[in-house]
């Protein structure tokens, strides 16, 4: 019988490398909440704004080391780093099909993807934000040959920030990403550089929609450009799906589109579940919808869309 970590163990170290946006905020967040937790960026600048939050600045990594650096140089991150041979490695990627084709084969079941679904179009570290988790979801890969008791262990760490952690495999995660974040910034760049074409005029009298719309695109173009050609396929795919609306007769898109969007109802709404300490249930749970919100000893608990107040 495979024995879990509980959490009445001593939870290991965190090591985060990059102490930008979400490394330097996951690494002060896990200071803030009592974690033993190092950190290492190539900026000095960086390591200097991160040990004046309390994380220790070190290139010997171990415990549960988080890749927190652009997709473009993920594969790299470690190369000049003292990695412990015994680490959990997983990153805060935006697409995880490519990343586990990099990482798998160096770190086998000691990988696990991982993808926290916030942040901002701000960059760097001046943008930490102990609080950017609060609240997230946090997807993280169960493949088949993930090391579950590794893939607690990464749960751990961002339910100790207080993100949502929603089990899925890569290949899933790519598909909805393309759709809820690839797309989304495609849209805000098509949106942003047509209205720029409509003149001054349209510029100056663009308000809340216009702003909304467009606020992600203000992100670094080297990130979205990442983000959408890293997951061609899926992207593409989104993109289409879109297009396709598009064609639509305009009342009919936009009833269509009030429909799924007030169908998403509240997000208080919730039913409490159980799931047992195995990758199908937990699988079931991100695929419901649903996310783990606590560890405990046997199981874990959570929350599946929906108003029944039994648990399962």
């Amino acid at each position: 019988m495979t024995a879990f970590p509980v959490p009445t163990m001593p939870a290991p170290p965190v090591s985060v490398v990059g102490l930008g946006q979400l490394g330097g905020s996951l690494a002060a967040a896990l200071a803030a909440a009592g974690r033993e937790i190092s950190g290492w960026d190539v900026d000095p600048a960086a390591r200097d704004a991160a040990a004046a939050r309390g994380v220790q600045i070190t290139s010997e990594v171990g415990g549960v080391v988080v890749l927190a650096v652009p997709l473009p140089v993920l594969d790299r991150a470690l190369d000049d780093l003292t990695v412990a041979p015994d680490a959990t490695v997983t990153d805060v990627g935006s697409i995880k099909v490519p990343v586990l084709a990099a990482l798998g084969p160096r770190f086998g079941d000691r990988y696990v993807g991982g993808h926290p679904m916030c942040g901002t179009e701000r960059s760097g570290h001046a943008a930490t934000d102990p609080s950017l988790f609060t609240g997230a979801r946090w997807a993280l890969c169960l493949e088949p040959g993930t090391d579950l008791r590794r893939w607690l262990r990464v749960a751990e760490v961002a339910l100790a920030v207080g993100a949502e952690v929603v089990p899925v495999t890569a290949a899933e995660h790519d598909d909805a990403v393309a759709a809820i974040s690839a797309v989304p910034h495609l849209l805000a760049a098509a949106l942003a550089a047509a209205a720029e074409r409509a003149g001054p005029l349209a510029l100056a009298l663009a308000a809340g929609s216009f702003r909304d719309g467009t606020r992600v695109i203000g992100s670094d173009p080297a990130f979205v450009t990442a983000l959408v050609e890293g997951n061609a396929g899926p992207a593409a795919a989104a993109l289409d799906r879109v297009r396709a609306q598009l064609d639509r007769p305009v009342a009919e898109l936009v009833a269509a589109g009030h429909a799924a969007r007030t169908a998403l109802g509240d997000p208080a709404d919730r039913r409490p579940v159980r799931v047992p300490l195995d990758r199908p249930a937990l699988l079931a749970l991100g695929r419901a919808g649903g996310a783990v919100t606590r560890r405990l000893a046997a199981f874990v608990e959570g929350w599946v869309p929906g108003s029944s107040g039994h648990q399962a």
